[in-house]
């Protein structure tokens, strides 16, 4: 199986898609490939929380703001999992994730020099250099890909890591707060935050940037319209409307500090 996942939207993962099946009969299965438009960041944090649920595969990611420039392409290898994509980060929270799930030690990390002089292009490495890798890669295998003529192992490279929350009183509110930052806000308004699930936990309601909000385990457990605090499905603390939009509610996006009491 070869997942792909970009910000392409359509038509262009086709041509990926076309290239790939030239070299490989492996299942292709769409992630998805409407990501926000070069925001890596929040590319990142969805691949870590869809692709632990896939079996052992080749993930293909394309969010490169950087195409046509110096940066490397990049092979991971997580246990029994390879990511292929450019080295801005985009690929490391989902490989460290896959890492732990599978109880590898350690992620490993190559740089792929493929370059197919025939098709090449300095605008489309998701169908010139990163679709083929990426077929390559599954045809030698995940434990053998890195003996590939076209692949050495690098010993720098872009990471990225989420911001940590400052969180006083240990794990717990306690009589303190917590402040944390929105790292997403999914397809439904819903604001995700850094904060960990269980500093709201079995409490009534929270104050959210000076503003009380009663915390709910699901968003139907409060009438249409009104604000709640919950834990989402990643397990970090979420601010949402149930049957409305989170961010215009609690006036948050992107970026912005989130402070709970």
């Amino acid at each position: 199986m070869i997942t792909l996942a970009s910000d392409f939207g359509t038509p262009y993962p086709a041509a990926m898609k076309g290239v790939m099946l030239q070299r490989t009969d492996a299942r292709l299965v769409d992630v998805g490939h409407d990501f926000p438009r070069q925001d890596v960041r929040t590319a990142a944090f969805w691949l870590r929380e869809v692709l632990p649920y896939f079996p052992p595969a080749v993930h293909l990611v394309v969010v490169d703001p950087g195409v046509g420039t110096d940066r490397a392409a990049l092979a991971v290898r997580a246990g029994d999992h390879a990511l292929v994509g450019p080295d801005n980060g985009v690929l490391l929270p989902a490989a460290r994730e896959l890492a732990e799930r599978t109880d590898a030690t350690e992620i490993e990390v190559f740089e792929v020099a493929y370059d197919d002089a025939n098709t090449e292009s300095t605008t489309f490495h998701g169908r010139d250099v990163f679709a083929p890798a990426a077929a390559e890669i599954h045809e030698a295998g995940v434990e053998e890909f890195h003996e590939l003529e076209d692949v050495a192992p690098v010993g720098e490279y872009e990471d990225l890591r989420f911001p940590e929350p400052e969180i006083e009183d240990g794990t717990t509110l306690g009589d303190g707060a917590a402040l944390g930052e929105v790292l997403v806000v999914d397809g439904f308004g819903n604001v995700v935050t850094n904060l960990p699930g269980e500093l709201v936990t079995g409490r009534d309601s929270v104050t959210v940037n000076g503003e009380s909000a009663p915390v709910a385990r699901a968003y139907a457990e409060l009438p249409a319209g009104d604000r709640l605090v919950t834990v989402g499905s990643h397990g970090n603390v979420e601010l949402a409307v149930n049957r409305g939009r989170g961010d215009e509610a609690f006036g948050v996006s992107v970026g912005d500090d989130v402070r709970i009491e």
